[in-house]
């Protein structure tokens, strides 16, 4: 394995997410602030974790050592997967508006237009008859 290299599968956003907040209500700002405190490595002080060490870091932040009791650290845990659903939820939102500008913009183009472009990429148009 190469120097620095994750041993394992990458965390998921949500356990990233719960740390962050671990974090941030233990007064760090991000992970390379905490990185001497918490004895992380460089590659974890940029964010970046397996599911195993992403595990042990929040058994760690949750058990006393990190500073938070365990009802605050369930608070956190349900914030930050209040924000991963929102941040999934504007997401699709995003992905929605999207879709429908682009189908005002094609509804707006004239036909020849549109039959030109599918007859450049090769297809066949045949006016209704």
């Amino acid at each position: 394995m190469a120097f620095g290299q994750q041993s394992g599968p990458p965390a998921s956003a949500r356990e990233i997410a719960q740390l962050e907040a671990l974090l941030e209500r233990a007064g760090y700002s991000s992970f390379r602030e905490a990185r001497h405190i918490y004895g992380l490595t460089q590659r974890q002080a940029a964010g970046r974790f397996t599911r195993a060490e992403a595990a042990e870091l929040l058994a760690r932040l949750t058990s006393g050592e990190g500073d938070l009791d365990a009802h605050t650290a369930s608070e956190v845990a349900e914030e930050a997967a209040d924000a991963v659903a929102t941040g999934r939820a504007a997401a699709e939102r995003a992905a929605r508006r999207a879709a429908q500008r682009q189908a005002e913009q094609v509804a707006a183009m004239s036909d020849d237009l549109l039959a030109d472009e599918l007859v450049r990429r090769g297809w066949v148009c045949i006016p209704p008859g």
